[in-house]
């Protein structure tokens, strides 16, 4: 167990480290992130792959499209890259094995060129901007995407890397919407620009979430760690590590993440007599079951002195 923290440790600083470079290059947090299964990884060869692949890619940008470059069309651009990634070298969304967590880590998407949208969209984004194209990813609910903005006032272009990089249009996007999320009304905002660090805020969420369906707590509280790393200050991770903690029977790391939490956490204010509101009568709620949590393990720890 000590040995997975000190990991989790020395993988959240070469996180960290790679946050902090400049520019929007994700491959380097990716692979710190890989170090949960591989802590032995050298990320050396696959930065490597990368800019040969960001290499071969301008190489045939420029052969094939430079006129349309010059025109601002970005659509021919797009055709190569994906004939570049998907036919060339078969890249390809894995949907036969979705939750397999090896499509969460880079070195294995790269090898065996199957992952999730999300990390297909790493390496995307990765090789396209090697090759010298202005692209971005887009947060968009339970489905990652990349956008190529407009160069000449015309509507940005959506792609899809994990559907072999298809152009999608606003009802495409709307329809995505619906079958990974339900009802929720569509918002032009949806497909804002993705942050560096939202990225891998995400990709650490979803492979936290792989892992607890597993219940594969000591790699969940790895990845919680990870995400504490990034955002010191977010209490919902605080929260999911001492219990994850507490799965695992370290009462003594479940006992200070849930006390932080409980101490943190800000209080509904409902001094003026009215019923609290549904969603902070939810976190009462949840106050309440942590803080029973934290009396069993104030009886366990006292139990070992």
């Amino acid at each position: 167990m000590r040995t997975l923290q000190a990991r989790a440790a020395r993988a959240g600083d070469e996180l960290l480290a790679a946050l902090n470079e400049p520019g929007e290059a994700l491959a380097a947090a990716a692979l710190a992130i890989a170090r949960v299964e591989y802590p032995t990884l050298d990320p050396e060869p696959y930065l490597q792959r990368l800019e040969r692949m960001g290499e071969a890619a301008a190489g045939r940008l420029h052969r094939r499209n430079g006129a349309d470059a010059a025109r601002g069309d970005q659509r021919p651009a797009i055709a190569t890259l994906n004939a570049y990634l998907y036919e060339e070298l078969g890249f390809s969304g894995n949907r036969e094995h979705y939750d397999d967590p090896r499509n969460s880590f880079l070195n294995e998407v790269l090898d065996r060129r199957t992952g999730i949208p999300i990390s297909l969209a790493v390496i995307y984004l990765e090789v396209a901007r090697r090759a010298g194209l202005r692209i971005e990813g887009v947060n968009f609910p339970g489905h990652f995407l990349v956008r190529i903005p407009s160069t000449t006032g015309d509507e940005d272009l959506i792609v899809d890397p994990f559907h072999s990089g298809a152009l999608l249009s606003e009802v495409d996007c709307r329809q995505l919407l619906r079958q990974h999320v339900g009802d929720e009304a569509f918002d032009p905002a949806l497909l804002a620009t993705a942050t560096r660090p939202q990225i891998v805020v995400r990709m650490l969420v979803n492979l936290k979430r792989l892992y607890v369906r597993m219940r594969s707590f000591p790699q969940a509280r790895f990845i919680a760690d990870l995400l504490l790393a990034v955002d010191p200050s977010a209490l919902s991770e605080l929260r999911d590590r001492g219990l994850l903690a507490y799965h695992m029977e370290d009462f003594g790391a479940a006992l200070r993440d849930l006390e932080a939490y409980l101490r943190l956490m800000p209080r509904p204010d409902t001094a003026d007599g009215h019923d609290a509101p549904a969603d902070e009568s939810q976190e009462a709620s949840e106050s309440s079951q942590i803080w029973e949590h934290v009396k069993t393990l104030r009886r366990r720890v006292a139990s070992f002195n």
